[in-house]
């Protein structure tokens, strides 16, 4: 029998960043369904503060050269590679001097959001996904972290969805306990609307607070699980009103398990459709 093929789309992982617990997260559950039988690609935001000479990271030329437009603007898109040798896994890394040179991963100095956040998920879900057609691999499955990567549903459901390359993948999305305070830019939706999104995504988040753009994204989501331990009370309400296939929090020591056959749900209902 062929391996399931899981794409691991994640804003964070160590040891490439500090260790939080969606770092952590993103870094030991590609590692352990790898260890189950299922095939794997990873891939990561390439944050300036991430020191490229430690971590041995180098550029694939092949990868890199296109340019992706986001709001009627070309960016360049690099790909960068390094390995975790310990877990025999390789990370890519979607880079951008424009969207991610800056030494912080989302925020000012001062804390406060950068003004376009919006635009580098945008970027970052969209160069993963040109990217992965290059590689010529096919996901079963994108399993989305943090929400930098959150909008992968709507890109694989609305923009890509009449692309053969993903005619058969399902997005799973993550919920964690560190959404956006600071709504995105206000004209995100004309963004999207730019794309080629349509009312029934650019309805939802005129108002682009993080519970608008994550229940949005979540109606277009195949499966949804719960990352954090603990969910504030607004991704609680976005867990329980989900109208997908569902899994809850389960300890770190039961997680591989319980996500390997959660994907299995989640690619079955395909065929029982």
């Amino acid at each position: 029998m062929e391996k399931k093929r899981i794409l691991f789309v994640s804003q964070e992982i160590t040891p490439f960043l500090p260790k939080t617990e969606l770092s952590h997260t993103a870094r030991k559950l590609p590692q352990g369904i790898q260890d189950a039988g299922k095939e794997i690609r990873v891939f990561t935001p390439k944050f300036g503060g991430i020191n490229e000479r430690r971590h041995q990271l180098h550029e694939v030329i092949r990868l890199s050269g296109m340019n992706l437009i986001i709001d009627d603007k070309d960016h360049p898109l690099i790909i960068k590679v390094a390995s975790i040798p310990t877990a025999r896994m390789q990370v890519y890394f979607i880079d951008n001097e424009e969207y991610f040179k800056r030494k912080n991963t989302v925020t000012e100095e001062d804390g406060s959001m950068f003004a376009d956040n919006d635009e580098r998920s945008m970027f970052f879900c969209r160069g993963v996904l040109e990217t992965v057609k290059k590689l010529g691999w096919q996901p079963d499955v994108i399993h989305c972290h943090g929400w930098m990567a959150s909008l992968m549903p709507l890109y694989i459901k609305k923009n890509y969805n009449k692309d053969p390359h993903f005619a058969d993948t399902k997005v799973v999305v993550s919920l964690y306990d560190n959404g956006f305070q600071t709504p995105w830019d206000s004209r995100f939706a004309d963004k999207l609307a730019f794309e080629g999104f349509e009312s029934d995504v650019t309805d939802g988040v005129k108002d682009p607070s993080y519970f608008n753009v994550m229940q949005t994204v979540l109606k277009f989501a195949d499966g949804v699980t719960v990352g954090s331990e603990v969910l504030d009370e607004n991704s609680v309400k976005l867990f329980e009103e989900a109208a997908c296939i569902k899994l809850s929090y389960s300890p770190e020591e039961q997680q591989v398990k319980a996500l390997s056959e959660f994907f299995d749900r989640v690619i079955e209902d395909e065929v029982l459709a």
